[in-house]
């Protein structure tokens, strides 16, 4: 199972069966709303995770499932609790720590944002194959050298890791393990020859396919078109975000 593979949980929910283009919008639409909330709207973010759990319970996607891929955003974390401990300006006490009052407020912003944008592209690849995102960024327009990039990065990425793992092994049959420094020498002869083995390969590849016609334009294979109908149930997650931005201001 590839890299991307393992983010995908099949399913057959309403969310898993809309087009790729019309989730890759939504995300990116929501996301947009979400950044242009003021850190100061409490209610709002908590409407926003409302939403975001809606849609993970529509696409029968387990919590246990987004919190183990959760994990990325922790240095971000790390990095915002470190903030308000650093940071100038006001002081307050906190559990008998003194705390920057600017600093949490910019902790709370990168917590909050960083929480909703992460938990928002866990629920598009547990729910979209990564071959149709690619497919769904090309039916959105996305430059197809940026597509083409992302596709081949995506498809010799497990590749490369495979030969990682047999150099690995061959090093390690031979009696080799990584100590200290004094053994650094012989992992960067190894990264060197991973590195020239990678472009050798990356060369056969693209004579293979200007072999088979290649003329700088992948084709599309599958026709991923939606309806009207399709784009107003993926947009629902964005305009409902909206309104809600659109009521604070309002207020």
């Amino acid at each position: 199972m590839g890299v991307g593979q393992r983010l995908y949980l099949p399913g057959g929910s309403p969310v898993h069966r809309l087009p790729p283009q019309c989730k890759l919008l939504a995300v990116l639409a929501f996301a947009i709303v979400m950044v242009a909330t003021p850190r100061e709207w409490f209610w709002a973010f908590g409407l926003y995770a409302g939403m975001l759990a809606a849609v993970a319970a529509v696409a029968r996607i387990p919590p246990g499932h987004i919190l183990r891929r959760m994990v990325v955003e922790l240095p971000f974390v790390l990095f915002a609790f470190l903030i308000p401990v650093i940071g100038l300006g006001e002081r307050t006490e906190v559990l008998g720590l003194s705390l920057s009052v600017p600093g949490l407020w910019a902790a709370w912003n990168i917590l909050a944002k960083a929480t909703l944008g992460v938990t928002v592209s866990i629920l598009l690849a547990s729910t979209t194959e990564p071959r149709d995102v690619l497919v769904g960024a090309q039916r959105l327009r996305v430059p197809d050298l940026l597509v083409q990039i992302a596709m081949f990065m995506l498809r010799y990425l497990d590749v490369i890791m495979d030969e990682m793992r047999r150099m690995r092994v061959a090093r390690e049959s031979r009696g080799f393990q990584a100590r200290d420094l004094r053994h650094a020498p012989v992992i960067a002869r190894s990264a060197g020859a991973l590195f020239i083995r990678s472009y050798e390969r990356g060369e056969r590849v693209h004579l293979a396919m200007l072999s088979r016609g290649y003329s700088g334009q992948m084709p599309m294979i599958h026709d991923l078109s939606a309806t009207a109908r399709q784009w107003g149930t993926a947009l629902a997650l964005p305009l409902a975000a909206l309104a809600v931005l659109l009521l604070g201001l309002a207020v």
